[in-house]
């Protein structure tokens, strides 16, 4: 293996893995260290790498070329495709060691996990080496020294842990979109999982919840404070906490209703109240509105907002006053493609298209997808009887609901997984 004789494991957090055509096969999520029966350190035996379609796999030390801060390269281009599952001799490093409360001997002195090295014996034997070790000061303005130690001087790191902090495991995944940090939560244990979430700021909980199976966004709500809760709920798109709510009972989600702000929270009643499987219990109630006397330009600024999704991006939709739904008299929609081809100083009035029949409220998921296949759409508007737009239904809406309702779910998207050929007989 081309490769320096230590590695410290954190730093390798989020690198691609390569096979031997330099073309991308995943990520490394991990490495995997295997207990002994002595007092000698954990034997490194290979990595976690995430797969396409959040799979995660195990890669053997033995069959990688080489590990450096950019890449780590495969020596081989077949690879076992089951999923990783931890055996109990082993443990996942920076999982379960990152952030844990440990004493350095002799003195004892307090402090926790920053990171963890390997290191290459002459043999080729890659084991636990060092750990990297922040002192605890007592003070909250004043950081404590980092010390690098050898793994035989730090007591604390096996067993169950009492008590963890955040910050580090936080520091690995931040860089993760969304989705991949909700699978990474999933790895995690029940109670680890909601420190983590807990630790996140609320944007970037919101974005993680709406990524997470319904299960775990009830069990991560439930150990938040509820104003906190409240507060998370605010930062979701309202069909996403609309999604949520109706997963609790409905004296909680009064609760939660009533903690958050009032505009916050009408939308989301609002959306509670449709029959589900229809185009009011999918929909968004917050697509891009302008009125029709907004220029192209201006169209074009607002669908550049980095927050708005590609498929909310897609297309802007003109209605009269008010701007917010349920707006005045819908006019019609202008798809990007075609502000894009338009003068800049040009009104969205003189190019709105009306040529399709908006949804309603009470239109059914199969009616939905036929009409938006029809007619080749990423998103339809959605208005009441009084002709004002309530809410739009993008494709990921309708994704989201045709799937089967455990898709986000790790362990039950694994299970027809463990039936499926592999390439070759690695460990894992």
């Amino acid at each position: 293996m081309s490769t320096p004789t230590r590695v410290y494991i954190a730093r390798l957090a989020g690198v691609a893995v390569f096979d031997p055509n330099g073309d991308q096969v995943g990520r490394v999520r991990d490495a995997v260290a295997r207990l002994r029966p002595t007092q000698r350190p954990p034997e490194v035996v290979g990595l976690v790498a995430e797969m396409p379609m959040r799979r995660r796999i195990f890669l053997s030390l033995n069959r990688i070329t080489s590990i450096d801060s950019d890449a780590v390269v495969l020596g081989s281009g077949t690879l076992n495709l089951r999923r990783f599952e931890k055996r109990p001799n082993e443990l996942l490093v920076l999982q379960e060691l990152l952030d844990r409360r440990v004493h350095v001997e002799p003195v004892g002195q307090p402090g926790s996990v920053v990171d963890v090295a390997m290191e290459c014996s002459r043999g080729g034997e890659w084991s636990l080496a060092r750990v990297a070790v922040r002192e605890q000061t007592g003070r909250l303005t004043r950081r404590g020294h980092l010390h690098q130690v050898e793994w035989e001087r730090v007591r604390g790191l096996s067993g169950i842990a009492d008590s963890r902090g955040t910050a580090n495991l936080l520091a690995v995944l931040e860089d993760m979109r969304p989705a991949d940090l909700a699978n990474a939560l999933q790895d995690l244990p029940d109670a680890r999982r909601n420190e983590v979430a807990a630790a996140l700021d609320d944007e970037r909980l919101a974005d993680v919840l709406s990524e997470l199976p319904e299960r775990d966004q009830v069990e991560i709500l439930a150990a938040l404070d509820r104003q906190r809760a409240a507060e998370v709920l605010e930062e979701m798109d309202p069909d996403d906490a609309a999604d949520l709510l109706s997963e609790l009972p409905p004296p909680e989600q009064d609760v939660l209703l009533d903690l958050m702000q009032p505009d916050e929270a009408d939308p989301v009643r609002q959306l509670l109240k449709y029959t589900p499987g229809t185009a009011g219990s999918v929909m968004t109630s917050e697509p891009v509105i302008l009125p029709p006397d907004a220029t192209v330009a201006e169209a074009l600024a607002r669908i550049r907002e980095p927050q708005l999704s590609p498929a909310i991006a897609a297309q802007v939709f003109v209605s009269r006053a008010p701007m917010t739904t349920p707006t005045g008299r819908y006019l019609g929609m202008v798809h990007f493609q075609r502000l894009l081809r338009e003068p800049p100083a040009d009104l969205l009035g003189g190019v709105v298209v009306n040529d399709i029949d908006p949804l309603r409220p009470t239109t059914p998921l199969p009616e939905i997808t036929r009409r938006m296949a029809t007619y080749d759409l990423v998103s339809m508007p959605v208005i009441d009887r009084n002709n004002r737009l309530v809410g739009a239904v993008t494709v990921d809406d309708v994704l989201d609901h045709l799937l089967p309702r455990d898709w986000r779910d790790r362990d039950a998207a694994a299970r027809p997984a463990t039936a499926a050929p592999t390439l070759d007989g690695a460990d894992g």
